[in-house]
Formats: structure tokens, C-alpha cells, sequence
């Protein structure tokens, strides 16, 4: 008696790199608008992160490919690691005024959030 299990490639066990390296989610149907039609918000938050301070900006209106790219430069301005979290991009570390910069000289709308 053997019984053979067919595993399809849904159902992923592990997978090291995340979900950017999954093809139906790089088909995003989100409607990519220029940065100046973009108001984006940007706090620096502590809840449910174990006490680390991480940098939270929301209200972006683009494409998963464009958001990594955009990730990937923020990243290197501020010089620490991030993520992306549904349409969330997350930025480790206090960073409100650096990335209000350069957000600002990208051309988005951005307001700070919170005190």
C-alpha cells in the first residue's frame, strides 16, 4: 500500500524571499497614480514592535513593483532595513524628517502623523 501525495504549488511550506518572488502578486490591480495625486502619511510608531521604533508611511496608491523600488530607495537614504505590509512601507528606526524630505523632493504630498 503506497500512497503518493501530489503537492501543487499553492500551497508553499517555505519560501525565503517572501511574497515579491510570487508572480500573482506582482499583478497587482492597483491603479498607479503620479506622486503629486498622492497624499501620504508618515508616523513613527512603537505598538506591537517590542519596543523598536519603526517609521510607518501610508497612502500609497502604486503597483507591488513600484513599491519595492520605492522601498529599496528609502532604504538606502536612511540607511536601515524596511518592509512592505499591505501597502504600508516600514522603515526601521526614527526616520519622520528624513524621509519627509525626500518624499517632499520625490513629489508626494506628505503629512506627519501623530505627536
Amino acid at each position: 500500500m503506497s500512497s503518493k501525495r501530489q503537492y501543487s504549488s499553492k500551497h508553499i511550506a517555505y519560501q525565503e524571499f517572501g511574497l515579491f518572488s510570487n508572480p500573482e502578486i506582482l499583478k497587482s490591480e492597483v491603479q498607479d497614480l503620479l506622486p503629486q495625486q498622492q497624499k501620504i502619511w508618515v508616523k513613527s510608531t512603537r505598538s506591537g514592535r517590542k519596543g523598536k521604533t519603526v517609521t510607518v508611511m501610508t497612502g500609497f496608491q502604486h503597483s507591488a513593483e513600484k513599491l519595492v523600488q520605492l522601498l529599496k530607495q528609502l532604504k538606502n537614504q536612511c540607511g536601515s532595513g524596511g518592509t512592505i505590509k499591505d501597502n504600508t512601507l516600514e522603515i526601521q528606526g526614527d526616520h519622520c524628517q528624513k524621509l519627509v524630505t525626500v518624499l517632499s523632493q520625490l513629489g508626494y504630498k506628505v503629512k506627519i502623523s501623530g505627536g
